[in-house]
């Protein structure tokens, strides 16, 4: 085993970490708008020493930008890393303005924050700033800077993947706790629907009416939702119908999704789903559409692949527990492990994500860096054992 990287600790340090997160999350980059991020990205990177360029995902996805993406040379014996993290974020995020108290880092209540994902952003331009400014040993990367993720994983999805030559793959876009590592993550389907009705004046004659507020109402309430079992969930998230209180309601669209480690579960729960709505919509001759697509499918990293051995016996190198957990949400690392290049979702540090209460501590910024950092070293040292 060898040591943890001498000095890391005095070079990454918490002021600068929040100075160019606070930097970042000024920017505004909901998903499809990240130009202005990226082009910020872009500079920083320069000035590391590092060159990168866009590509063309924007055609793809409709933005403003594609993806970015950097090329580091590293020990030609070593197996070539990607590094990853997104930088869109969600809504509320437009006007975000961090306060620091201490080492932590808020929103001021009425946005999100943007440490999903821009600290794992952060994290990796100090990964960058310390390894190569002190001549660390590293392996080659591909460092991808994903857009539109938010909104389905889009920026992964429209990456050239025969372009990149990584063996594994590293995703800065965790949780709190440092030293989890997440290994595993659902297939997720997306379901949308339109109901149709009959429209008719709801006090002169409403029997000649089909209520479609009504059909959806009973279809949902068919449904199971929620958390289903330890592998499987499923949510209506959306309902939009009607346009006046004395119109009996001719079109009802209603969008939800469903998730599960099992695509057996996921399979049986979107049928369910689906059916629902079918069965309601003949109950009471009304008309529906179901669009279903699968907006990722599920990975589970084994303990004896490397991506994972390494970032398990980096966070022990370090003093840090590790873990492994399986995720419940969707990431850029689903789009790598179907392409082909096995990758695991590394901690960096934010709580309550996607909330006006999101914060994050520099302090776990710095200690997911450092985390990087030795692993990267770990495979740089190994490809000489």
């Amino acid at each position: 085993m060898r040591p943890p990287c001498e000095g890391t600790p005095e070079m990454i340090d918490p002021r600068g970490i929040i100075d160019e997160f606070c930097d970042l999350v000024r920017i505004d980059s909901p998903s499809l708008r990240e130009a202005e991020v990226v082009a910020a990205i872009r500079d920083r990177l320069a000035e590391i020493g590092v060159e990168s360029e866009t590509d063309g995902a924007s055609e793809a996805v409709g933005g403003e930008v594609g993806n970015l993406i950097a090329r580091v040379p590293g020990d030609t014996n070593a197996p070539t890393v990607l590094i990853n993290a997104h930088v869109d974020t969600v809504e509320p995020g437009r006007g975000i303005c961090p306060r620091v108290e201490g080492t932590v880092i808020r929103s001021d209540g009425t946005t999100v924050l943007g440490a999903d994902d821009k600290s794992g952003v952060t994290i990796i331009l100090a990964m960058l700033r310390h390894v190569l400014g002190e001549g660390l040993p590293h392996p080659p990367l591909e460092v991808v800077f994903t857009v539109a993720e938010e909104i389905g994983l889009c920026g992964a999805k429209a990456l050239d993947y025969d372009s990149l030559e990584a063996e594994m793959g590293y995703v800065l876009d965790g949780g709190r706790t440092m030293g989890v590592i997440t290994h595993a993550a659902p297939s997720a389907y997306r379901l949308a629907w339109e109901v149709r009705g009959v429209a008719a004046h709801a006090g002169v004659c409403p029997e000649r009416g089909i209520n479609s507020i009504r059909v959806a109402a009973e279809a949902i309430a068919e449904m199971p939702l929620g958390r289903l079992d330890h592998e499987t969930t499923a949510n209506i998230g959306v309902i939009e119908g009607g346009g006046a209180t004395n119109i009996v309601p001719e079109l009802t669209v209603v969008g939800g999704e469903a998730r599960s480690h099992n695509d057996g579960k996921l399979e049986r729960q979107k049928d369910l789903m689906v059916g629902a709505f079918e069965t309601a919509a003949r109950r009471h001759n009304a008309e529906v559409g179901s669009d279903v697509a699968m907006t990722y499918r599920s990975f589970h990293i084994a303990e004896d692949e490397p991506a994972l051995r390494y970032a398990w016996r980096a966070s022990e190198n370090l003093g840090i527990r590790p873990r492994t957990e399986r995720g419940g949400g969707g990431s850029d690392a689903n789009i790598f492990n179907e392409r082909g290049t096995p990758s695991v979702i590394l901690a960096t540090g934010p709580a309550d994500v996607h909330t006006v209460k999101e914060s994050v501590d520099a302090e776990r910024m710095v200690e997911s860096a450092r985390w990087l950092t030795e692993i990267l070293g770990m495979i740089a040292a190994d490809a000489h054992a």
